[in-house]
């Protein structure tokens, strides 16, 4: 009996083994045939802000170039909340295929300073694809605002504190901290009002709810230009292309001040790398085409597209660098 055991149990580990390896190896394949015929539906990608605003038409403008190039259609969903955390934390839980994606954006790596608990880590949770493009930010006021210059609305602020608002598109995004550094560099203190987006900040904007905004140039551009908003300064160190006369806030007398905002397009950590390469690859060709280009000018945006290890060097270095600005403006939001 102890020699049949023997016998039966040298035979049955070697089956075994192979039984393993062949499973492994099926699951290798499996897993590398399912890369291979990525995509064989629709892909969802992700926009944490109501329609309307930047993030919106960026998605869209890639949205509707990599369904060309991919062959299966890009489906913007817009699911806002909680300045742009919502959105996150959604991609970061779904399942890592190559068909859930974020339109990511600078406003993640201040969240990840100004919340104090959030239910995903941006870094970890997150994996980079590029960055799409950089986005000035403009300090803007209603046409009826008697302020024509960042001097004459910082004397009207200092006059009268707490009276003028400032709207943001949510709590812990860049309109939100900029607003801060603006009250905090320019000695004035104002009445923060959140919203979902850029959408609804402009429309009240536009009626006069609010005072100012800070938000990126996209939304507000057209309103620009047809005399109902007035732009008076620049986030950014640089003046912007599409408002060549407006000085930044630098110039207007707060030296110093650079702020933007940037937007990417990111997947949940464990999607496979043939689908990360894949995306990389047909993003840059579509970001550095002479017809996206010239979409991006006419919004105001600077196409950017780098590597997924270029942006992630990026998000590593904003989350360090607002995590300062965050502390010394005192900005705190108590939970998501």
């Amino acid at each position: 009996m102890h020699k049949k055991t023997r016998y039966f149990s040298t035979w049955i580990q070697p089956s075994l083994l192979a039984l393993l390896a062949a499973a492994a190896l099926a699951t290798l394949s499996s897993g590398s045939a399912m890369a291979q015929a990525w995509p064989a539906r629709p892909i969802s990608l992700i926009v944490p802000f109501p329609a309307g605003g930047t993030t919106d038409v960026l998605a869209r403008a890639v949205g509707v170039e990599l369904s060309k190039s991919l062959g299966q259609p890009v489906l913007i969903e817009s699911k806002p909340g909680a300045g742009a955390t919502l959105g996150a934390d959604f991609v970061a839980k779904a399942k890592p295929d190559g068909y859930t994606l974020l339109m990511g954006a600078v406003h993640h790596t201040i969240a990840t300073s100004v919340y104090k608990k959030l239910p995903y880590d941006f870094q970890k949770d997150l994996l980079p694809i590029t960055t799409v493009a950089l986005v000035p930010n403009v300090l803007v006021v209603n046409a009826a605002m008697p302020a024509k210059n960042v001097g004459e609305l910082l004397a009207l602020a200092k006059a009268s504190p707490g009276k003028f608002t400032f709207g943001s598109a949510g709590n812990g995004t860049a309109h939100h901290l900029i607003g801060a550094q603006f009250e905090a560099m320019g000695g004035v203190q104002l009445l923060h009002v959140p919203y979902k987006g850029s959408g609804p900040l402009v429309t009240d904007l536009l009626g006069g709810q609010i005072t100012m905004s800070f938000d990126t140039i996209t939304p507000v551009l057209p309103h620009i230009r047809a005399g109902k908003l007035r732009a008076l300064a620049i986030t950014t160190n640089k003046r912007s292309p599409a408002l060549p006369d407006v000085p930044t806030l630098d110039e207007a007398g707060l030296k110093g001040f650079n702020l933007g905002t940037w937007f990417g397009v990111m997947a949940p950590v464990g999607t496979p790398k043939e689908i990360v390469v894949r995306l990389n690859t047909e993003l840059l060709k579509i970001i550095r085409s002479p017809e996206f280009k010239k979409r991006m000018d006419d919004i105001g945006a600077e196409p950017i597209g780098n590597t997924p290890e270029q942006m992630g060097q990026q998000i590593k270095e904003d989350t360090e660098r607002f995590a300062k600005l965050v502390k010394d403006a005192k900005v705190t939001i108590d939970g998501n």
